[in-house]
């Protein structure tokens, strides 16, 4: 049976139709027990959509197709050829990136302009590595006359794509883009809260004449497609953004068949603004780090060290930054900086830190509730909250909230400010705020963290690799390296001198 379209009518005025089922070889299937997800709009609480729920049943045949279809015709299209496809599906998300900024919008409370700059983001990825896609080289290697020696860059095979729901089509685009690039075929699953960019992003892997098979999405819940794809003996590699406590379960998952991992997983980012820094840059910045998204960011710098000769002026200047750029709302409104929470989950989760933290012992300078003024009440808005006086013991300072919720702590020396950043499981990214280069250089130098920005925060280029250190995850993603994250190195040995008959 072929599963229904839904149009769905944002409140810019786009009527966007998409398809509700599994996108399988290139062709939309509902799921094998017709299982549903509820896609709710979490600035209204009101339901956008209806779509198939893949069952492990689902992810076989997705798998299969992906199977074939790498051992068929596309193991013979050459890397231009890739990379051209690639190129005109960058194109075709370029063309319709209002639309799906909208979705995008609506399906995970971002505000319109954040929701522009990922996909922007998103179709430079491709762009990128459709780029990359002839230009991944083997090496010849001299170990002597008597023999000529190279090796070889060859695809993995079937690479799956479980998707997070802070950013679908940027992370769609790190795993699926070097993947082709390279060779491979894909299973992509996207999160249960946010699919419906991703399948409307189905229908431009079809114009832009990508074979079938290459490319399959199956919507589902983690314990079940997700599960399936990380032990099935047919995927070669896994490639995972969302929590560390769900990395280690895929990790234990795919030991099993040895597959292929890489992990973007959970961060707890220090924040450093030293005496000397220019305050007007580090407020912005600051203030960037920990609440744009919402603070739905793996990266997001919400652990923020102020020397104590600044700490107070700081945190009042941040408090009359925030007043006027944080603004709550409609994620549709140009002046919104800070829509809903993804979840009634991730809403009920952030305001529980606020509790923990009152009793705790920390210092609650702002927000810390519900946002008071609700359109009818509705939507999973939190305020911009600050707490101030945190320890390192508390657990705002320890544990990836992923919400609103900055935690300010005051530093006096150096040595202590880095030892405080790295006190923690997590590495994956810091930023440091001076006017001394070279103090810049060498703290930044011994922070574990896989990405330190200087003088700003929560920048991302897709030229740069992406990942971090220590639980924060395996592997890189973005820029050059991600290639060899998508192949596997074959050594041939060709014998120039053949023995006699003697």
């Amino acid at each position: 049976m072929v599963p229904p379209t839904v149009t769905i009518k944002a409140p810019n005025g786009h009527s966007i139709t998409i398809n509700t089922g599994l996108f399988i070889n290139n062709e939309w299937v509902e799921a094998k027990n017709n299982d549903k997800i509820t896609s709710i709009n979490p600035a209204t609480e009101e339901a956008l959509a209806e779509v198939s729920a893949g069952s492990a049943e689902d992810v076989d045949k997705a798998v299969k197709a992906a199977r074939d279809s790498f051992n068929g015709p596309w193991r013979n299209i050459d890397g231009t050829a890739r990379g051209n496809l690639l190129l005109k599906l960058a194109d075709l998300i370029e063309a319709d990136h209002e639309i799906i900024s909208s979705l995008e919008c609506l399906d995970s409370g971002k505000t319109l302009a954040k929701a522009k700059m990922d996909i922007k983001e998103a179709f430079e990825i491709f762009r990128y590595y459709g780029g990359w896609a002839d230009k991944h080289y083997g090496e010849t290697i001299d170990s002597g006359k008597h023999r000529f020696t190279y090796t070889l860059r060859e695809p993995l095979g079937v690479c799956a794509g479980i998707i997070p729901w802070n950013y679908p089509l940027i992370m769609v685009a790190l795993k699926l883009a070097p993947a082709i690039a390279c060779g491979n075929t894909s299973v992509i699953k996207p999160s249960e809260f946010t699919p419906l960019s991703v399948l409307y992003f189905a229908e431009l892997v079809i114009k832009a004449g990508i074979p079938a098979g290459v490319v399959n999405i199956v919507n589902g819940y983690g314990k079940t497609a997700g599960v399936r794809l990380s032990e099935h003996p047919d995927v070669n590699k896994i490639g995972f953004t969302g929590s560390t406590a769900t990395g280690k379960l895929i990790m234990k998952a795919a030991s099993f068949t040895m597959k292929r991992v890489s992990l973007e997983t959970g961060g707890k980012s220090p924040l450093i603004v030293f005496d000397d820094a220019d305050i007007p840059n580090a407020l912005k910045w600051t203030h960037y780090g920990v609440y744009a998204n919402q603070g739905q960011i793996c990266t997001s710098t919400a652990r923020i060290y102020v020397h104590e000769k600044i700490y107070d002026e700081f945190v009042k200047r941040f408090l009359d930054y925030t007043e006027k750029h944080a603004i709550v709302g409609d994620p549709f409104s140009q002046t919104t900086w800070v829509g809903p929470l993804v979840s009634k989950q991730q809403f009920d989760r952030v305001l529980s830190y606020v509790k923990i933290a009152k009793e705790e012992g920390a210092t609650l300078v702002n927000g810390g509730g519900v946002y008071p003024n609700r359109p009818n009440n509705k939507g999973y808005f939190v305020q911009p909250t600050l707490f101030g006086n945190a320890t390192p013991n508390m657990r705002i300072s320890k544990e990836e909230i992923f919400g609103p919720f900055a935690v300010f702590t005051k530093f006096s020396s150096q040595e202590d400010v880095i030892a405080l950043a790295n006190d923690t499981d997590y590495g994956l990214s810091a930023a440091v705020f001076t006017n001394d280069v070279t103090r810049a250089i060498r703290v930044s130098e011994k922070l574990e963290a896989g990405m330190v920005w200087i003088n700003s925060s929560n920048n991302s280029d897709p030229r740069l690799p992406f990942g971090g250190f220590k639980q924060s995850g395996l592997g890189r993603e973005a820029g050059y390296s991600a290639l060899d994250e998508y192949t596997q190195l074959k050594t041939v040995y060709l014998n120039l001198e053949f023995a006699n008959d003697e």
